[in-house]
């Protein structure tokens, strides 16, 4: 269901305002040992997920995340970094993220497929989420963007989780990115029934505002010039700033 990604989005103040948002069931924490959370580009793990990997960590947890791909796309037109340049960077913010939240030990998986080309990729991808959860105890949780996201590398990576996942009777968990800024309210294109919430508290919280602001890639301009503006803007980052974090079981 790729959709199209444009305009402003929703505003955070309609989700905050929507009652469904606030009633979410929350999820429960407890039984995971555990967690491979699957990122398309570097800060995904972050904006999506960063607090329910911290909170999943301090209980026990173990932590590892696949990179799939290292995000060189995210500025094409730019004349200040080359795609080689920006991997390098992207890289070194996510993992500067996961020191933040306290997951510096966390087991890095890169697989390097090309940022915008994950479609083309899935066989890759499932092989190597294959050779990961192959025997994974009952303790294990897949955390992966939601096949429904709207991003074609998010969407790409959900269906190869929710395969990989299925096939060896793991958990899986997924997450809205871009779900927040072309949905609305209510929409029936999003499964609700399925969401659950993760409440993230004070000291949780504001070890994410810390991680995410370590992309400074994503969300200060590279330089003046237009093509090197912030991919997320300051309305994106409030909707995935919030002290709550929902997935969908």
């Amino acid at each position: 269901m790729v959709t199209a990604i444009a305009g402003a989005g929703t505003p955070e103040s309609d989700w905050q305002s929507w009652q469904g948002l606030h009633r979410f069931p929350p999820l429960d924490l407890a039984g995971c040992d555990r967690v491979v959370l699957l990122a398309p580009h570097p800060d995904d793990e972050i904006l999506g997920a960063g607090g329910l990997l911290r909170l999943l960590s301090a209980r026990g947890a173990t932590v590892e995340v696949v990179a799939i791909t290292d995000g060189e796309a995210s500025h094409p037109d730019s004349g200040s970094l080359t795609p080689e340049r920006l991997a390098v960077l992207r890289r070194k913010e996510s993992l500067a993220a996961l020191g933040v939240l306290g997951l510096g030990a966390a087991t890095v998986h890169r697989l390097g497929v090309g940022d915008g080309a994950v479609t083309g990729e899935e066989r890759t991808v499932a092989a190597a989420i294959d050779a990961l959860l192959a025997g994974a105890s009952a303790g294990t949780w897949c955390v992966s963007t939601w096949d429904g996201d709207g991003h074609p590398d998010h969407e790409a990576v959900g269906r190869v989780a929710r395969a990989v996942s299925h096939r060896y009777g793991v958990r899986l968990l997924m997450y809205p990115i871009w779900t927040w800024h072309w949905a609305v309210p209510g929409d029936p294109r999003v499964p609700w029934s399925r969401a659950r919430s993760i409440a993230l508290d004070d000291d949780t919280h504001a070890a994410k505002l810390a991680a995410v602001d370590c992309f400074a890639s994503q969300i200060r301009p590279l330089s003046p010039e237009p093509e090197d503006a912030p991919v997320l803007t300051a309305g994106m980052l409030e909707r995935l700033r919030r002290r709550t974090e929902v997935v969908l079981t």
